[in-house]
C-alpha cells in the first residue's frame, strides 16, 4: 500500500509537471519569441554542468544508502549528515569553479548569474532523503507548491523579450527557495550523531561511482542543447528544448514508478531477497511498456498540428522533432527499469555505468556526423540512437536474471493497440478543427479505444489492474 501512495503522489506530481508547461509555454514563447526561450535554455545547459559536478551522483547514492537503513534512525541520521556534508563541500568546489568560468566566458553574463542560483538550491537539496525513507508525500507537496507560485509569477512579471532575465530569475529562486523548505521536517526524522561518528570520506568513492553515469546522462542530455547553441544558433537551441520538454513531460509519467521502487528494491536487496527484487523488475517492465507505447504513437499523431496551435508558427518545427524523438519514451522506459529499479539497487553499479558511457559515445559521434548539416533535426536523431543503444546493452546484461525474449514479446498487445489508436487520432486530428476542446475530446477516444483493446486482448497490466480493483471492492 505504501508503493502504491507513493506511486499517485508522484504521479499526481508528474502530472503537474505536464500540465505546468501547457499553460506557461504559449505565453512565454509569444512574449520571450525564440531569441528569448534559446538564451535560457543555452545559459541553463551551461549551468547544468556545474550542478552535475557539484551533486556527483549524491541524489541516486543518498536514495539507495537511506533505503538499506531506513528503518534505523541512529544509522539513517549518520548517513544523512556524511553524505549532506560531502555535497555541500562539493558544491561549495563547484560554485567556485563557475566564477572562474565566468572570469572567461563573458558571454550572456548577467543571465549566468542568475541561473547559478540553480548550483546554490542543489547543495541544499534533501528530497535524497526522503526518496530513500519512501516519504514522497514532502517532497511531492513542497515541489507542487513552488510550480503553482513560479508560474504564478511568471504570469505577473515577464511581459516582454526584456523580461528573459527576470524569467531566469523566478526559475531559479523558486527552486532554491524550494529546497530549502523541506529543511524543517529534518528535525523530526533525524538526530545530531556528534562530530565523532561522522565519516565524510568513506562515501566519496561510492558517490563518485555513481557520478560516472550520471555526469554520462548530462552530457548527452545537455551537451544536444549546448552544441546547438553554439555551433547552430539559439534559437535552434531553443526550439529543440521545447521539442525535448514535451517528450520529457510525457516521459516523466511513464518513469514515476523508479523513484518509488528504488528505496524497496534496495531494502529488498539489503534483506537479501532476490526473487522479490526480480519480480519488481519484470513487474515495472510490464507496467512502464502499457504507459510507454501510446504515448509514443499519440505523440506522432498531433505533434504537428499541435506544436504550431500552441506556440505558434514560430516554433512548427517543434513538430518534426516531436515525432522523430517520440520512440525514446520506450527505450528509456525500459533503461529506467533495467537501470534505475534493478542495477543500482543490486549494487551492479559497473554495468549500468557502461551502459550509460555507450550512450554518450554514441550521442556524440552522431552530434558531430548530423548536426552541421540538419541543425536540430540531426540533435534529435542521435538522441534516439543513443538511448536505443543504452536500452540494448542493459536488455543484454540481464538477460541471466529475467527472460528477456519472453517479456519483450509480451509488449506486442500493447503495441498492437497503440498503432490501432494511431490510425483513429490521426483520422480524428485530420477532420476535427485543432482547439483545445477538440483536442481533449481526441486524446480522451485514443485513451478510451487503447484501454478497450488491451481489455479483449487481455494484457497482463489491465488484469492485474483488474484484480486490484475487485479486491478493493470486496
Amino acid at each position: 500500500m505504501k508503493v502504491v501512495k507513493n506511486f499517485i503522489y508522484n504521479m499526481g506530481y508528474q502530472i503537474l509537471l505536464l500540465l505546468a508547461p501547457l499553460v506557461t509555454v504559449p505565453y512565454v514563447s509569444r512574449v520571450l519569441g525564440p531569441t528569448g526561450v534559446g538564451i535560457n535554455t543555452f545559459t541553463n545547459s551551461l549551468i547544468q554542468y556545474f550542478v552535475l559536478f557539484g551533486s556527483i551522483g549524491i541524489s541516486l547514492y543518498g536514495n539507495r544508502e537511506i533505503a538499506y537503513v531506513q528503518d534505523n534512525v541512529e544509522k539513517r541520521s549518520e548517513k544523512f549528515w556524511e553524505i549532506e556534508l560531502l555535497k555541500l563541500f562539493t558544491v561549495s568546489l563547484a560554485y567556485i569553479l563557475f566564477f572562474v568560468f565566468m572570469f572567461f566566458y563573458k558571454r550572456f553574463e548577467l543571465y549566468m548569474l542568475y541561473q547559478s542560483l540553480f548550483i546554490i538550491a542543489a547543495a541544499l537539496d534533501i528530497s535524497w532523503f526522503y526518496m530513500g525513507l519512501e516519504d514522497f508525500k514532502k517532497t511531492v507537496l513542497r515541489n507542487v507548491i513552488v510550480k503553482v507560485v513560479s508560474i504564478v509569477l511568471i504570469f505577473i512579471f515577464v511581459k516582454n523579450k526584456n523580461d528573459i532575465g527576470i524569467y531566469i530569475l523566478i526559475l531559479s529562486a523558486s527552486q532554491l527557495l524550494g529546497n530549502i523548505t523541506l529543511w524543517p521536517y529534518l528535525k523530526k526524522d533525524i538526530i545530531w550523531p556528534g562530530l565523532k561518528k561522522i565519516n565524510i570520506q568513506k562515501h566519496l568513492r561510492p558517490a563518485l561511482q555513481m557520478f560516472i553515469p550520471q555526469i554520462a546522462i548530462q552530457i548527452y542530455l545537455v551537451l544536444n542543447r549546448t552544441m546547438l547553441g553554439q555551433f547552430i544558433s539559439v534559437q535552434s537551441s531553443g526550439i529543440f528544448q521545447y521539442s525535448d520538454q514535451f517528450i520529457k513531460m510525457a516521459l516523466a509519467i511513464v518513469t514515476a514508478t523508479g523513484p518509488v521502487l528504488l528505496p524497496r528494491v534496495s531494502n529488498a536487496f539489503a534483506k537479501r531477497n532476490i526473487t522479490q527484487v526480480r519480480k519488481y523488475l519484470v513487474t515495472g517492465f510490464e507496467f512502464v511498456s502499457c504507459l510507454a507505447f501510446p504515448m509514443v504513437f499519440g505523440i506522432m499523431a498531433v505533434a504537428q498540428p499541435f506544436a504550431t496551435w500552441f506556440m505558434g508558427s514560430d516554433f512548427s518545427e517543434v513538430g518534426t522533432l516531436m515525432m522523430i524523438e517520440s520512440p525514446i519514451i520506450i527505450f528509456i522506459a525500459w533503461s529506467g527499469v533495467i537501470g534505475q529499479q534493478f542495477l543500482i539497487p543490486v549494487n551492479r553499479v559497473r554495468e549500468y555505468t557502461i551502459s550509460v558511457l555507450i550512450g554518450v559515445f554514441v550521442n556524440i559521434f552522431f552530434n558531430f556526423a548530423l548536426i552541421f548539416k540538419f541543425g536540430a533535426i540531426g540533435v534529435t536523431v542521435a538522441t534516439v540512437l543513443s538511448e536505443f543503444s543504452v536500452t540494448l546493452y542493459q536488455l543484454i546484461r540481464v538477460r541471466e536474471d529475467i527472460h528477456v525474449f519472453e517479456l519483450l514479446f509480451k509488449c506486442w498487445k500493447y503495441l498492437f493497440s497503440s498503432v490501432i489508436m494511431y490510425f483513429i487520432v490521426a483520422e480524428l486530428v485530420n477532420i476535427l478543427k485543432f482547439n483545445i476542446v477538440n483536442l481533449t475530446l481526441v486524446i480522451l477516444i485514443g485513451a478510451v479505444s487503447y484501454i478497450l483493446l488491451n481489455v479483449i486482448l487481455h494484457s497482463e497490466s489491465f488484469v492485474l489492474v483488474r484484480k486490484m480493483l475487485l479486491g478493493k471492492l470486496r
